[in-house]
């Protein structure tokens, strides 16, 4: 779910910004390497500030698109949110850091007023033939066909209005522990182009604390400063189960942890580290 921007102690709930060109989308490509998230990007401890989600999805399109090659394929992704990533204009740059003909890894970098915020890493391999060992975690629930259910406590603006979910019958969103969530991303991440499975992926496995969340959303910080998402193939189709569980130990570090799935069964696992910790004023 992001970082807290600077006003993050004292905004509470996020409030929704004005409207803005391209607010169909989660971002508007500007030129030049400029792009601009619009309010559907918004987190939920400052309005000011991304959620998690959408960064990761820009960064996933920005990796695809160097240096593309078909016969390779992403194995992990990572996300190190380096800093609160603005509602805003952002520069976007790439590069094939190590090359290689089987394993390459690629970078790409978001980055506002001068510093980078938000760092993107692929390990790409090459697709082969061979043996196949099916996933050992369990199917997801069925997709239900039950309305659609608001995210967190209460619907927010900003990104957590820009998904639907549906609850899997394990868990609820609204409820402390673990939980698993059908979702899809109701707006494309740039007008006029299909998200691609992996952006789809990266959006909704940063969502992975919230939906398994363990404090109180009010009067308690659960924030990721990373995310890594190992992939064994591409999802199908707009809806992934995001089934998560929050483990957060004494004096320690929180986890949450994910297995991802389409339609036909888990496709990655995720994990985020989290940081925990009481919210000022509250």
């Amino acid at each position: 779910m992001g970082q807290p921007g600077a006003g993050a102690a004292s905004s509470g709930l996020p409030t929704s910004p004005g409207p803005e060109p391209g607010a169909e989308s989660l971002y508007v490509e500007l030129g030049d390497g400029r792009w601009l998230a619009t309010r559907h990007t918004a987190g939920p401890w400052d309005p000011g500030a991304q959620h998690g989600g959408p960064p990761s999805a820009l960064l996933a399109r920005a990796v695809e698109r160097t240096a593309p090659r078909h016969e390779m394929t992403v194995a992990r992704f990572t996300t190190e949110l380096l800093g609160p990533v603005p509602v805003g204009e952002l520069g976007l740059r790439s590069q094939v850091t190590r090359p290689g003909r089987s394993v390459e890894l690629v970078e790409a970098v978001l980055s506002a007023g001068g510093r980078d915020v938000a760092r993107g890493s692929a390990w790409r391999v090459r697709r082969a033939e061979g043996a196949t060992v099916p996933p050992r975690h369990p199917a997801p629930p069925p997709l239900p066909d039950a309305p659609p259910r608001a995210a967190g406590p209460g619907r927010v603006p900003g990104f957590a209005s820009a998904i639907e979910w549906r609850s899997a019958g394990r868990g609820r969103m609204s409820t402390r522990g673990p939980a698993a969530l059908w979702g899809r991303v109701l707006y494309p991440l740039v007008a006029g182009e299909p998200m691609s499975p992996l952006q789809r992926l990266m959006a909704l496995a940063d969502n992975g604390n919230g939906i398994s969340s363990e404090t109180d959303f009010l009067t308690t910080y659960f924030i990721n400063p990373e995310l890594t998402v190992h992939l064994h193939r591409e999802p199908v189709g707009e809806w992934i189960c995001v089934d998560a569980t929050t483990t957060i130990s004494p004096g320690g570090a929180g986890l949450a942890t994910s297995v991802l799935s389409d339609l036909a069964g888990p496709v990655a696992v995720g994990a985020q580290a989290l940081l925990v910790a009481p919210r000022p004023g509250r």
